[in-house]
């Protein structure tokens, strides 16, 4: 009879201790649950969402990987401080550190906020949240030993070097640029034992797509060379292979996750 450890043992990212922010749902939720598949024991966070993140880790405890969820704000500095040490106590290290967290200010009630409330917002959270939790875990995995450190791996977009007119690309050009400028930086600051990418993803059919105006389900579509929208698994996919051995001589970069994307 097969030995069904002996295949878990055998995925890429077996034995691997995995974190990922924002996994109550969209994006963050894909990529846990891809990493899981591919052999990562992964803690599942969330901000508000007690029963997406421990429906989450059920999915996860079905392909027989360790899970544990935690639920705190990263907008405070109390949580964030809190968090990476529950999260590195967990299992006793961590090996991979996801940062897909990012404020919703487009769909609720946060759509009708000011351009400065919705800034603020994304500002701690998607800003502020990324570089100290990415400061703090880093310096855990570079002082770990034995070697190697592990990889950090942050979300940006891909439109923000480029700019994208209106309210929503003038933030999120700010706050993802910023992200992607520090995530750059960062890779030199813990090189060589924590790789550090940042992906960035394009038109990704999350929340607010589903209910996005006719206007925008042409837009995203025909700005795409592939000619669709993307999909949460289209992220996860990438971001496991980023953090996976296979991609072990790539740090420092930014990765576009969009089907390619046409100027027109």
């Amino acid at each position: 009879m097969p030995d069904a450890t002996a295949n878990l043992n055998s995925l890429p990212l077996a034995g691997r201790i995995a974190v990922v922010t924002g996994a109550s749902g969209g994006i963050g939720g894909a990529i846990a649950l891809e990493l899981a598949r591919q052999g990562a024991d992964v803690l599942v966070h969330g901000r508000t969402r007690a029963q997406a993140a421990q429906s989450l880790a059920g999915a996860i405890g079905e392909l027989r990987r360790r899970t544990h969820v935690v639920l705190c704000d990263l907008a405070s500095r109390t949580d964030r401080e809190r968090f990476v040490q529950e999260a590195w106590n967990w299992l006793g290290k961590v090996d991979i550190w996801i940062n897909s967290a990012g404020a919703d200010v487009l769909t609720g009630e946060a759509a009708e906020w000011s351009f400065g409330q919705k800034l603020e917002r994304l500002w701690n959270v998607d800003v502020r949240g990324t570089i100290a939790l990415s400061r703090m875990i880093g310096r855990r995995m570079k002082a770990r030993n034995p070697k190697p450190g592990g990889t950090i791996l942050n979300i940006g977009w891909d439109q923000a070097e480029q700019g994208m007119a209106g309210d929503s690309g003038e933030m999120f050009a700010a706050v993802k640029g910023a992200i992607m400028a520090f995530s750059r930086s960062l890779a030199q600051s813990l090189a060589p034992e924590v790789r550090v990418n940042c992906l960035c993803p394009g038109w990704i059919r999350t929340a607010w797509g589903e209910q996005a105006s006719a206007y925008w389900q042409e837009r995203a579509t025909r700005q795409a060379l592939v000619g669709r929208w993307g999909a949460p698994d289209d992220v996860a996919r990438a971001a496991a292979f980023l953090v996976s051995p296979a991609a072990e001589f790539i740090t420092g970069q930014i990765i576009h996750v969009n089907g390619g994307f046409r100027y027109a």
